[in-house]
């Protein structure tokens, strides 16, 4: 079965740090764009960044550049959303998503989805 877990989450006071992670099970993710996707309770699910099997291609939704770094570790089957400088506004549940292909952009589709973590930012 294939499918990707999502860990990491939590709840941090402002300005605080947490690193997601999305591990694959059941398939490899080096030939996989990855997607960071989060929703806020009452609002719609929105892409947070996204990297493709290459490092060099990456993206961010402009209210988190600058504070969140995407990475990847193929040796651990794993993606990365290191989240810094938290705020109140970043609370949701994050999920990720894997897309088989080279490359990731602004609103592509992805085929598999996490059951998403919980981020909660403390004023």
């Amino acid at each position: 079965q294939l499918q990707v877990v999502e860990s990491g989450g939590g709840l941090v006071q402002s300005g605080g740090s947490l690193r997601l992670s999305c591990t694959a099970s059941g398939f490899t993710l080096d030939y996989y764009a990855i997607g960071w996707f989060r929703q806020a309770p009452g609002k719609e699910r929105e892409g947070v960044s996204c990297i493709g099997t290459d490092d060099g291609n990456t993206y961010y939704l402009d209210s988190v550049k600058g504070r969140f770094t995407i990475s990847r570790d193929n040796t651990k089957n794993t993606v990365y959303l290191q989240m810094n400088s938290l705020k109140p506004d970043d609370t949701a549940v994050y999920y990720c998503a894997a897309e088989w292909g080279p490359f990731c952009w602004r609103g592509m589709k992805y085929e598999y989805w996490g059951q998403g973590t919980q981020v909660t930012g403390s004023p």
